[in-house]
């Protein structure tokens, strides 16, 4: 009796690959949130550089709590690491070239706001970095928003692209809390019944 051939199925998507339509949609939405934190960055830095001057007295707008006050940064996000602007000049690169790359499984809409979040929160202050004084790759990035009631220190001064870059950390580690993975997948949790996730 002959043995009947044996017909493979296609292979099974792997995780790593949303539906296209998805995927477009949630790249979109990467792409777009980092062009309206870009945009929202560079223009706030540009009004603190026009009516902020460096070394000026703060100017108060929540009494007690915010002020605004301009500084130059040579160094990485809330004026850590000084004197090493280079660096993080490379880093800020290869972020915003590892973003990209990583966009092409995105299946999840908080891994693709968060992902935007932190690219145009790279870029904002990378374009500092390329462009501002005192020259390209070692620009001083603009400063001007400062929190004065933070417990423990004194909170140092930042921009919307450091906020946004906090904020972007902040839902990562949510997400992989809840075990969402890039492609909208949920891990299960240890103990747990892969089903039930």
């Amino acid at each position: 009796m002959d043995a009947t051939p044996h017909d493979p199925t296609p292979d099974a998507p792997t995780r790593d690959d949303a539906p296209r339509p998805l995927r477009r949609d949630r790249v979109a939405t990467l792409v777009v949130t980092a062009l309206v934190v870009v945009a929202a960055d560079q223009s706030s830095k540009e009004w603190a550089l026009r009516t902020l001057a460096p070394g000026a007295a703060p100017t108060s707008v929540i009494d007690g709590w915010l002020q605004l006050r301009l500084v130059f940064n040579p160094g990485a996000a809330f004026n850590m690491a000084t004197g090493t602007t280079w660096i993080f000049t490379v880093i800020a690169t290869f972020v915003a070239i590892l973003i990209l790359r990583v966009s092409r499984r995105l299946g999840s809409r908080g891994w693709a706001l968060a992902l935007g979040l932190l690219l145009g929160g790279a870029v904002g202050n990378l374009v500092d970095r390329l462009t501002r004084a005192p020259g390209f790759a070692r620009g001083h990035v603009v400063d001007f928003i400062e929190y004065t009631k933070f417990p423990f220190m004194d909170f140092p001064v930042f921009n919307v692209a450091d906020s946004c870059i906090v904020t972007a950390a902040c839902l990562i580690a949510l997400l992989g809390f809840r075990g969402i993975a890039l492609d909208g997948t949920r891990e299960p949790r240890p103990g747990t019944d892969p089903a039930d996730a």
